[in-house]
């Protein structure tokens, strides 16, 4: 198996136009200089020892899409080397996982134990070539006689044991003479280096536990840094991706490799994905599983791929996420806000829209004839045409959301309110005459109304405006089912790093709000038999998923997935900041805020050369260019900086460049250090230079071969 598999040379791989990050530079250059024969073969690695998540989808769609662009191939390997935290319902869950991303291993599943017998061979090969020894040193003393980073090591006392002896030792040790962590195989390298991991790493462990594949064979296991370059050799890997953390193993890699004198793979590493209010620790999220602090692994709380399948994400939204961040050699916390802004996308055009009231008020139209049913056709996307409509059923009494009425209404609240007109969605137009409330506590417990029968559609025929539309479902024909909001796991940013500043638990920063639970809830009846994972928006509210576990027949359970923009809590907020008065931090805010665009005539202010330094410009490659929807000012921009992902840009440049995908490739100047701007279109992460007047701008581009994130001066 040694050696890279042969395929066929890369059509299009190289291409010029297209961005290239790091690690495809380091493959173009193999394939110019001939490495590998100009083969590409790549691998996903995991271990068994718990769930899949986010960060792991990084690495498949990294090194399966490497390999398809490449024309080469992708392994998927088991790191199986540590029988007592593996499982085979683990390895079960990673295989419906990278399937359910859409990739294909085709034949080339394999696990490190089905080298174990090699592994052994080549530790005794180590041996023979007097690289390699049993040492005596229990754990605790390894760690003692290792050093420090501004220390050498000692040597073991057992260092130089003969060949002989040390093969004998080993033999009785893989024949289950000795106690657990009574002896080791060390690989003899250097004791005195910079680097740790070169100071006679172990290479071998006495581990009597059960393997889920080999049982009792073995009372000895390779450890990970040994059994890894092993396994990329004898598979043939050409390239052997992993994260940053390997980058100071690299050298124990290559030692191996060229010691034992094997098929020499490239080890190349990148950064980790680090999530905004999430933990990437396998063995954190482990133990929120057994603590019971989520319902499991699939809790669509974790950012386990098996959790955001249950809470409704798709392949096709996490690969493009992936794909946006791209990859780095730098280590940063990507905001969790990016992938629910990646996942709001994606839903919004595949989810058919739907009808649910989460918390019903009773609505009853008093002028509406008792017994009588109507059906209004709704388009279940109004982008969509070819989604198709469905029939909703309307009668006398319906459900509103609570919070869709207010008695006493706040100015802006264009909602349900005494004498005042709203459109029912797709129905009719109707104005509330009363409300109903518990004789006993007061509360409104229903509001009357009387309907416009000539509205018939939603629309007034004699023109007037009704600024206000809401959704409701037909009490008579409501479909009744729990709804679970989800939200953030965790309250702070980087968990990890608050628990280090303040000394506390990482759990002290679990969200007691991440769960909330609502049972009662009104649904329209299309979506009553819904299969499992089936996704849809709820008008106004936003996306949601049927729950696979927790569903029965005729009671359905909905995930929420994420939210829609809520433009009512904006007004909120700004209100809130009015009232807080210029003391208040929400009114503190606004203070860096641009002058409008009416103030015109004021005199530009004389600034110094210190002044200008505080502008960061770079240079940028625009990645994507896109027409914002319903505006003919807009272009929204995905541009490289050199940072771990790409920025989005909002330029109004539309009139300049009527096709905007002409900018894709070009390399512009980019003011980075803007603070991001919450625009109708989107988030816009900085400013694009432009040279114009009136409605003309034109980008200012940079000639010559310029790399995104180099500073302008």
């Amino acid at each position: 198996m040694a050696g890279p598999t042969k395929n066929a040379p890369p059509s299009g791989a190289t291409d010029p136009s297209r961005p290239v990050d790091f690690i495809r530079a380091i493959i173009n250059d193999h394939m110019r200089t001939g490495r590998f024969e100009g083969k590409v073969h790549t691998r996903f690695p995991p271990e068994p020892n718990g769930y899949l998540h986010i960060g792991h989808a990084k690495s498949i769609f990294l090194n399966f899409g490497i390999a398809q662009e490449y024309e080469g191939l992708c392994n998927l390997r088991f790191d199986d080397t540590n029988p007592s935290k593996e499982d085979q319902e683990y390895i079960d869950s990673i295989i419906e996982d990278v399937r359910w991303l859409g990739m294909d291993w085709g034949d080339r599943m394999f696990f490190a134990s089905d080298y174990f017998e090699k592994t052994y061979e080549l530790a005794e090969e180590l041996i023979k070539k007097g690289l390699a020894y049993v040492c005596d040193l229990t754990p605790e003393e390894v760690r003692q006689y290792r050093g420090t980073l501004t220390e050498p090591g000692r040597e073991s006392p057992y260092r130089n044991r003969s060949v002989e002896e040390n093969l004998e030792l080993f033999r009785r040790m893989r024949a289950g003479e000795f106690e657990d962590g009574s002896r080791t195989l060390r690989a003899k390298i250097d004791m005195a280096s910079p680097n740790m991991n070169m100071r006679d790493p172990v290479i071998y462990r006495i581990l009597r536990a059960t393997h889920h594949r080999t049982g009792d064979d073995w009372c000895i296991y390779p450890m990970y840094d040994f059994a890894h370059p092993i396994s990329d050799s004898l598979e043939g890997i050409t390239h052997s991706i992993c994260t940053l953390e390997f980058e100071d193993h690299r050298p124990l890699y290559d030692w191996f490799l060229e010691k034992l004198g094997m098929f020499h793979s490239q080890q190349i590493e990148f950064a980790r994905l680090n999530l905004s209010y999430t933990l990437m620790s396998k063995r954190r999220l482990l133990e929120l599983v057994e603590l019971g602090v989520v319902e499991g692994w699939d809790d669509p709380r974790m950012p386990t791929i098996a959790g955001l399948r249950r809470r409704g994400y798709t392949p096709e939204a996490i690969r493009k996420f992936c794909d946006r961040i791209g990859v780095s050699k730098k280590d940063s916390m990507v905001d969790l806000a990016l992938l629910e802004h990646v996942v709001r996308e994606d839903l919004n055009e595949r989810c058919p829209r739907v009808m649910a009231v989460l918390d019903p008020l009773r609505l009853t139209i008093e002028n509406y004839p008792e017994g009588l049913v109507e059906e209004f056709e709704i388009p279940n996307h109004p982008d969509r045409p070819e989604m198709g409509t469905r029939k909703v059923p309307f009668c006398k009494t319906l459900y509103i959301e609570r919070d869709d009425f207010s008695e006493d209404p706040p100015p802006k609240f264009h909602r349900l309110a005494p004498g005042k007109e709203v459109r029912l969605r797709g129905a009719y137009l109707v104005t509330c005459t009363g409300v109903d409330r518990d004789p006993r506590t007061g509360e409104t417990v229903g509001v009357r109304c009387a309907y416009d029968p000539a509205s018939r559609g939603g629309d007034a025929p004699d023109g007037r405006k009704v600024r206000g539309t809401i959704h409701w479902v037909s009490a008579e024909h409501a479909v009744e089912a729990e709804v679970r909001l989800y939200d953030r796991l965790f309250t702070v940013e980087n968990i990890a790093a608050e628990a280090e500043r303040t000394g506390r638990d990482y759990k002290d920063f679990l969200n007691p709000a991440s769960l909330v639970v609502l049972r009662g809830c009104k649904m329209e009846p299309s979506v009553k038999d819904a299969p499992a994972y089936s996704r849809f928006q709820f008008e106004r509210q936003g996306y949601f998923c049927v729950d696979p576990k927790a569903t029965s027949p005729g009671r359905p359970v909905f995930n929420r997935t994420v939210q829609l923009r809520d433009t009512w809590a904006k007004i909120e907020k700004a209100s809130a900041g009015k009232a807080a008065g210029p003391g208040s931090e929400t009114a503190a805010e606004g203070k860096g805020a641009s002058p409008s665009e009416g103030d015109h005539g004021v005199e530009a202010r004389e600034i110094t050369i210190e002044d200008f330094t505080k502008v960061d410009l770079r240079v940028g490659r625009v990645l994507e260019a896109h027409a914002v929807e319903g505006s003919d000012k807009l272009v929204r921009l995905l541009v490289d900086l050199g940072e771990p992902r790409p920025r989005n840009i909002v330029a109004g440049i539309r009139k300049a460049y009527p096709e905007p995908v002409g900018l894709v490739g070009k390399l512009v100047l980019v003011v980075a250090n803007l603070r991001p701007r919450k625009m109708r279109s989107g988030l816009s992460e900085g400013m694009i230079l432009a040279a114009g007047s009136g409605d003309h701008w034109r980008i200012c581009t940079v000639d010559g071969d310029m790399s995104p994130g180099a500073k302008v001066s």
